[in-house]
């Protein structure tokens, strides 16, 4: 029953109007402990939904993790288009060179027998007909190789256009994301002692942000300095909205044993990261539909678990910025 009582008070409180004051929180949340420690049993109906909404959100974390995996999926299938075009660029103008140099040859040889029918001319009419016919099926075999030349150069000339464009796009991606990088360095330096850093993997930027700048032990609501540098951060993503923004919460393995609703470190990992959704949606330019939160538990350690030091570094935030790819995938999807 005891577990019933937290979770029904946590679920009251989360409730509330995000804008009601501190101090008229606090005074709520203290008349709701003294009227749940008053009560005796807690309505089944109420704990049902409440457990029927904690599945709901660990379902919904489960979807968002998969459309950030078909994006990462996405992102690879554009580069291995990229590189198939290419390819087929490459054979193509080989293609070109041969038949030009195929044309160059046959129409050296017409000329030949155009001079050998100029000099034949005056001989039979038989030899004549021979050399006529003979020219005749010639320049039928040149104006089909030139037709051929004609088409083949318009299929470079357009996928060569294609790859243009796709490495432009590309080249544009990665120096909006080498200028947000250099914004976001610039801006977070003054928290760079403080456990956080900002660096580029595999076409993505990580702001990494280890817990003594956000959380305390067991905790997952956002202390004042960290809510500071998550306050930087929205900033600069207000202005650049071409990103979407995946935030991840981590932990060590030291299993989490605190009170509530919370059960694991997968509860604790998922309600860290909600909370720096929460805080980022408090700049009024960052779209919603950009932020997706996700718990990895302590699955995706950075650093050694053996020792204080490392488990400091895996219980961490990471919030990782990926270019959107809509106009790359609409150019390979009208090929």
């Amino acid at each position: 029953m005891t577990l019933q009582y937290f979770i029904k008070f946590d679920a009251i409180i989360l409730s509330l109007n995000n804008n009601t004051k501190p101090i008229v929180m606090k005074k709520i949340s203290l008349v709701l402990l003294a009227i749940i420690s008053l009560s005796s049993c807690v309505s089944s109906k109420k704990y049902q939904e409440l457990d029927d909404k904690y599945i709901k959100l660990r379902s919904e974390n489960v979807e968002l993790k998969e459309q950030l995996d078909t994006l990462a999926n996405k992102s690879l299938k554009c580069q291995a288009d990229l590189d198939n075009l290419k390819t087929q660029y490459a054979g193509m103008k080989t293609r070109y060179e041969t038949l030009d140099k195929l044309y160059k040859v046959k129409e050296n040889a017409y000329k030949k027998l155009q001079a050998s029918y100029d000099a034949l001319s005056q001989s039979s009419s038989q030899t004549l007909a021979y050399e006529a016919e003979k020219n005749r099926k010639l320049l039928k075999e040149l104006e089909k190789k030139q037709k051929e030349l004609a088409k083949e150069r318009a299929e470079l000339d357009a996928r060569s256009q294609k790859i243009n464009q796709l490495e432009n796009l590309l080249h544009q991606k990665d120096e909006k994301l080498q200028n947000l990088k250099a914004s976001l360095t610039r801006a977070l330096t003054g928290f760079k002692n403080q456990g956080l850093k900002v660096e580029e993997r595999n076409g993505k930027i990580y702001i990494s942000m280890e817990n003594k700048l956000l959380f305390d032990s067991g905790s997952w609501h956002i202390k004042q300095n960290g809510r500071n540098a998550i306050k930087t951060i929205a900033n600069i993503l207000s202005v650049n909205p071409d990103v979407e923004i995946m935030i991840e919460g981590h932990t060590d393995n030291v299993p989490y044993h605190g009170k509530g609703a919370l059960v694991d470190n997968w509860d604790l990992s998922v309600k860290r990261a909600t909370s720096v959704v929460r805080q980022l949606m408090k700049n009024k330019h960052i779209d919603p539909k950009r932020l997706i939160p996700a718990g990895r538990s302590k699955y995706l350690p950075v650093a050694d678990n053996s020792t204080p030091e490392g488990r400091a570094k895996n219980r961490r935030i990471e919030v990782i910025l990926t270019p959107k790819l809509d106009e790359i995938m609409n150019l390979l999807n009208n090929n």
